[in-house]
């Protein structure tokens, strides 16, 4: 005989999960709409008609479009910013040269952006995030650059004896700000192929940058 005391306990665990998979359904389309059209032209109707989901549905999981943009964000940031810090503390692998920490980093950073159709399409969404600035000023900041960067400078300070705090954050945003221009130059080739012309496969950049960069972190360690 069937327990019909379970049945509400399994409805609303029904329920539950519908509703999760309507809320990642409808961060998966803002995502795209809002990457290919911008904050502005990509409507809540839009995206709910896309998602296959009501008007109402926005409002009932993130109150609003505003706080749907940057759940959507959010959802990404964590993403990459969990794989960058692993990449730099995976405790699982044996002690490993600067050369190896800086180039598992830039792989980390480099290839969720460029290998992966979602990648490109994040580009595309900071792209129009920085034409037409919505998010909370502190945003990026807190929750995704300085709790890399902090791991970063840690990894550098351990692996280049003698570097300094402050040269190890110089370093830093030296290693990233090559990463982010290789991914705009990689991101941009998903419009228009012959951004990467001449460019060589991933992994020679990805090793190259790791071998450049501990060399310019030892040779700031030695000049200090």
């Amino acid at each position: 005989m069937a327990d019909y005391a379970d049945l509400p306990v399994a409805h609303n665990r029904s329920l539950v999960e519908l509703g999760a998979q309507t809320r990642e359904r409808l961060l998966d389309t803002a995502e795209g709409l809002f990457a290919e059209f911008g904050f502005a032209a990509a409507s809540v109707r839009d995206i709910t008609s896309a998602a296959g989901c009501n008007l109402a549905a926005v409002n009932y999981h993130f109150r609003g479009k505003k706080n749907l943009y940057e759940e959507v964000f959010r959802r990404r940031f964590a993403e990459l910013r969990e794989r960058r810090i692993a990449s730099l503390r995976d405790g699982t692998q044996p002690a490993r040269s600067l050369e190896e920490i800086l180039e598992a980093f830039a792989a980390a950073f480099l290839e969720p952006l460029v290998t992966a159709d979602r990648g490109r399409m994040f580009l595309a969404l900071i792209a129009r995030e920085m034409l037409d600035p919505q998010l909370p000023v502190d945003l990026l900041k807190k929750e995704f650059i300085e709790p890399v960067q902090e791991v970063l400078i840690e990894a550098l300070i351990a692996n280049a004896p003698g570097l300094t705090p402050q040269s190890a954050r110089l370093c830093a945003l030296g290693i990233v700000g090559q990463l982010l221009l290789i991914a705009q130059r990689k991101g941009r080739a998903w419009f228009d192929p012959t951004w990467e012309a001449g460019l060589p496969p991933l992994h020679e950049i990805v090793a190259h940058v790791a071998r450049f960069s501990a060399s310019g972190a030892r040779a700031c360690a030695g000049a200090e």
